[in-house]
């Protein structure tokens, strides 16, 4: 493989791993944001104890994020000098925005939430977590900012250069509000919220499966699944605005999504099938003219395909065509689960179906497969745009990096990975074996250590 093909491997297995993290700690931070207002609002130690148990949760996966997620950022120069040389104008400003506004805020704050229970007030403490929440969330905004830009440009020129063309900046706010950016960011949090929510519900699932901790699985299982239920349907809301938005700015995207060829009215919405891009064949199963509903609110308005576009302007279509049809069916399959899950707790039977409780200790992984899944349906489906319409994937690569130096750090990419992924399970199958800690008994007043 040449070394634009490995570098775009390693980008993408580095970004993806590194995604794990993020979506655990966004999804985590509203449950704990309302496990320490019930705390402060009841005063019942079982709050407490799911407060101070999925902090050292959050905290884990926050440090391997970290960890994960700086790696990344050297690609840009190592890989991707000829794509940072042009986008860096751009690109930077998002990235020093969340490092400033958003990275800082979160970690300070972590301090106080992860080490601060018995050192500030319980309302300074709920204020902590309040901002650790506040702080995830801009985070994931000006992540998407950047990426989204490379979807939509918008606000910015180009400028001759002697290294050559390069973006340049002319409209702050319309780069950051450029049109796919609060598509893509409600469908991206609807995502990680899944990710939070089912977490704590496989979690939950599982003591009550093995019968420990009862109070405090039953006391964690009912808001993450009413939590994870509205994010699953949020996230098909969202992902449905989101398409409508690709189908006008990125119109081949859509066609690989569907597997569509032909320019037609009265599309179908493809359901399963198979691509064969040699011969131009999609082999589906589909719903006749629902696509031109959902996208004009008219059956008879032509979807563009895929002969609309250069050979060479296409996206690889059946990767594209897969990881977009097995982020909705999961996507599906979580609405399902959460439904159900809410008339069995409604009828006082969830407890107490195994099958059930069995479903939920291993609905985590729909989530974190969604997300990547998604992920990669956007990514590839740029291509052949590192941006799109400005910068094609093949003229961002480091032209003075061979393959063999990409093929060695990728390698030991992967080693090191392997090993933190490693290490991340066992950790978390620890905190998950020895379960929460026993009411602190912390007092009941506002400040540590008095009573009114």
């Amino acid at each position: 493989m040449d070394a634009l093909t490995l570098a775009r491997i390693q980008f993408g297995l580095t970004a993806a791993f590194h995604y794990i993290f993020p979506s655990v700690t966004i999804g985590l931070a509203l449950l704990l944001v309302y496990f320490e207002w019930r705390w402060l609002k009841t005063g019942s130690g079982i709050y407490q104890q799911l407060a101070r148990f999925w902090t050292k949760i959050f905290a884990i996966a926050f440090a391997f994020g970290v960890a994960s997620g700086v790696v990344m950022e050297f690609q840009f120069g190592t890989n991707w000098s000829a794509y940072a040389r042009f986008v860096g104008d751009v690109f930077g400003s998002p990235l020093a925005a969340e490092a400033i506004l958003a990275f800082f805020l979160e970690s300070c704050f972590l301090g106080i939430v992860v080490f601060g229970w018995e050192k500030v007030s319980r309302r300074f403490h709920f204020f902590a977590t309040c901002m650790v929440c506040l702080g995830a969330h801009l985070s994931a905004l000006w992540i998407i900012v950047a990426n989204s830009w490379m979807h939509t440009p918008a606000g910015f020129k180009i400028v001759e250069t002697p290294a050559g063309p390069r973006a340049e900046i002319t409209d702050f706010w319309q780069m950051v509000f450029n049109p796919s950016t609060l598509d893509r960011l409600s469908h991206v949090l609807s995502g990680c919220w899944q990710a939070g929510a089912f977490l704590v519900a496989s979690v939950s699932a599982f003591y009550l499966l093995k019968g420990r901790h009862i109070e405090f699985a039953r006391a964690g299982l009912k808001p993450a699944i009413w939590y994870g239920t509205a994010a699953a349907v949020l996230s098909l809301l969202t992902g449905h605005q989101s398409a409508v938005g690709v189908a006008k700015h990125q119109p081949a995207k859509l066609a690989a999504f569907e597997g569509l060829y032909e320019t037609q009215s009265n599309a179908p919405l493809t359901l399963v099938g198979w691509i064969n891009e040699q011969q131009e064949r999609a082999y589906v199963v589909g719903v006749p003219g629902l696509l031109s509903v959902l996208v004009h609110g008219d059956a008879s308005k032509p979807i563009p395909g895929l002969r609309e576009f250069k050979p060479e302007d296409r996206p690889p279509v059946n990767l594209t065509f897969q990881a977009y049809h097995i982020m909705i069916a999961i996507g599906f399959s979580m609405i399902g689960l959460g439904v159900i899950s809410l008339l069995m707790m409604w009828r006082g039977r969830a407890i107490s179906a195994r099958w059930l409780l069995r479903l939920l200790t291993i609905s985590f992984l729909g989530p974190q497969i969604a997300n990547q899944a998604g992920w990669l349906a956007a990514e590839v489906g740029r291509q052949p745009w590192v941006v799109y319409g400005l910068l094609r994937t093949e003229a961002g690569v480091s032209p003075n990096v061979s393959a063999g130096a990409v093929l060695g750090s990728l390698v030991m990419f992967v080693v090191v990975y392997g090993l933190l992924l490693a290490i991340f399970i066992w950790i978390m199958l620890g905190k998950v074996r020895h379960g929460p800690e026993p009411d602190a008994g912390l007092p009941k007043s506002d400040e540590p250590g008095a009573a009114k």
